[in-house]
């Protein structure tokens, strides 16, 4: 760590909001009480969905926080810096797609979960459909898939402390700050639950807006305007790159992004409705109609996102060169850099502390759905049958404790290559779990063997061709997400999810057709068409107080 290249105003400010986070974190505890099922106390309920009492207001922050991370807002950027609008702009269609599909199937999982006390998407499917195999598939793929999103949190905040100085030859003296941070966000979580990201979301909403306006404000008269920076993005993405000597990126999506472009925007959004994550904080809300309006008011973060991932052409107008504190060229580092380097420093410090607080909200939320689903469909169903509400509470705190420390001993101890390899097969085994779930809030007429042996294919297929995808610049396997789609060919790249879960839904429609010739019995199903329109007047739902007004 070199002293004197640390900027110690923008330190200072970033050490200041961490300490107002986690006040804030710890004072959650003091949330006020919502709901509980048939009159029962359900100590899970409180601690993982904030006894399912968030109203509005809530429900849209968290939902924002939820959808937009650290790692969006350093990824998305970045990608737009490093290989234009394929990789990049991507993301605004797709929140603008997932927000329809939330507005339409949450209300309906928000209904059954309220009658039958479902914490967990795995806990739908287990009632849905009484196999014991498929809830354990769910819960193992949303678990396997949350893991290196969390992982992925800490890289944004590791490219905050990296930008700022804080780094060192020693790997202890190096990684200490990332560990304080996050043992931190580890302790609130424990005692506050949900309600703690639930508060902090209401300051990274008012920093985003912030940061991105004045982003807009300082940066765009001092590079030229728009025109000039979009000259500059044009001109480095038609020049060849060095290893390969084929185009830098694409700067505008033509015909030949077509398929790439709606694939990547296609599944993405039907990955996001079904991470655990997403679910819990639809189920953690009062009423359908909140959850309605949450997602009718989720636009306003896309706006955001738009403008930064606009910022990635800022940086190359910019000339910025986002080098590691290695001397290697790291493009996630490309909006703390540009943010360091054009903006004075109190306004980095409010901007990088911004994206760190954008791990931590989704980070707790991540931890807590990912320890919900070991405690009530693992620990419950596999091993304590007879598990009380207060054992499961327990479970899933340790569980909550287990799962970040797990994520932040990936990034300590690996190369956080490895993290963006793993989500990336994060998005393609979630996206498998899309028929049981979805589908199942519709139609019970699939066998559930039948969505078993569809949602194995999927996984295997996905996983051997991301595999298979080799990075040309540096040789390594998981080198992306686009290959060519198998029944369309003629060199048309697709999403690896989408093109996985087409093949997932078709055996399941072909098994689900030979289990019907074979009269094997589907199970029982413990919903009822009722169940999916039941809302808070509903005597079987009593009435919800809202945590926060």
């Amino acid at each position: 760590m070199n002293r004197d290249s640390i900027d110690w105003t923008a330190l200072t400010i970033l050490v200041i909001f961490f300490l107002i986070v986690t006040v804030t974190g710890f004072a959650a505890v003091q949330g006020r009480k919502g709901r509980h099922i048939t009159g029962t106390v359900n100590a899970l309920d409180q601690w993982g969905l904030a006894d399912r009492g968030f109203g509005t207001l809530t429900s849209w922050l968290l939902l924002g926080g939820n959808i937009y991370t650290a790692y969006t807002f350093i990824a998305i950027p970045a990608a737009m810096f490093a290989s234009g609008a394929v990789s990049g702009f991507f993301a605004v269609p797709y929140t603008i797609i997932v927000y329809p599909l939330i507005f339409t199937v949450m209300p309906r999982l928000w209904s059954v979960a309220h009658r039958h006390g479902y914490v967990t998407p795995a806990d739908f499917v287990r009632g849905r459909y009484r196999s014991r195999g498929l809830t354990l598939a769910v819960a193992l793929t949303g678990l396997l898939a949350t893991l290196p999103y969390i992982a992925l949190q800490l890289v944004g905040i590791q490219a905050v402390f990296e930008v700022l100085g804080l780094g060192s030859s020693n790997p202890l003296v190096n990684d200490l700050p990332l560990a304080v941070a996050f043992t931190v966000l580890a302790a609130f979580t424990y005692v506050s639950g949900l309600r703690a990201p639930a508060f902090i979301a209401v300051l990274k909403a008012f920093l985003l807006f912030l940061v991105v306006t004045a982003a807009f404000v300082v940066l765009l008269p001092r590079l030229g305007g728009l025109e000039t920076i979009f000259a500059s993005a044009q001109e480095r993405m038609a020049a060849p790159d060095p290893k390969t000597g084929r185009p830098t990126g694409v700067f505008i999506p033509g015909a030949s992004g077509f398929w790439p472009y709606a694939t990547l925007a296609l599944g993405s959004a039907m990955a996001l409705v079904v991470y655990p994550h997403t679910v819990t904080t639809v189920l953690a809300t009062r009423s359908r109609d909140v959850v309605r309006r949450g997602a009718a008011l989720l636009p306003a973060f896309t706006l955001v996102l738009g403008l930064f991932a606009l910022l990635g052409f800022f940086a190359i107008a910019a000339g910025t060169r986002p080098v590691g504190m290695d001397g290697q060229p790291n493009p996630q580092l490309v909006i703390p850099r540009l943010f360091a380097d054009l903006f004075p420093s109190w306004l980095t410090g409010i901007a990088l502390a911004t994206i760190a607080i954008s791990a931590l909200v989704p980070a707790a939320i991540m931890s807590i759905a990912a320890a919900n689903l070991v405690s009530r469909n693992v620990y419950r169903e596999f091993i304590r049958p007879d598990a009380s509400s207060q054992d499961e509470l327990r479970v899933s705190k340790a569980a909550s404790l287990f799962v970040k420390f797990g994520a932040l001993a990936f990034v300590l101890f690996l190369d956080r290559k490895f993290a963006l390899d793993f989500q990336l097969l994060g998005g393609i085994w979630i996206l498998q779990t899309f028929p049981a779930i979805v589908v199942g809030l519709y139609t019970r007429w699939f066998h559930p063997g039948a969505l078993l042996a569809g949602w194995a294919s999927g996984m295997v297929y996905g996983t051997v061709t991301a595999y298979g995808i080799v990075n040309p610049g540096t040789g390594r396997h998981f080198g992306g997400s686009l290959a060519e789609i198998p029944v369309i060919g003629g060199g048309r790249l697709g999403y690896v999810a989408l093109t996985a879960c087409v093949l997932n839904a078709a055996v399941s429609v072909a098994a689900t057709l030979a289990f019907r010739v074979a009269k094997r019995p589907a199970g029982r199903d413990e919903t009822s068409a009722d169940d999916y329109h039941a809302d808070i007047d509903d005597p079987r739902v009593e009435p919800i107080r809202e945590l926060i007004r």
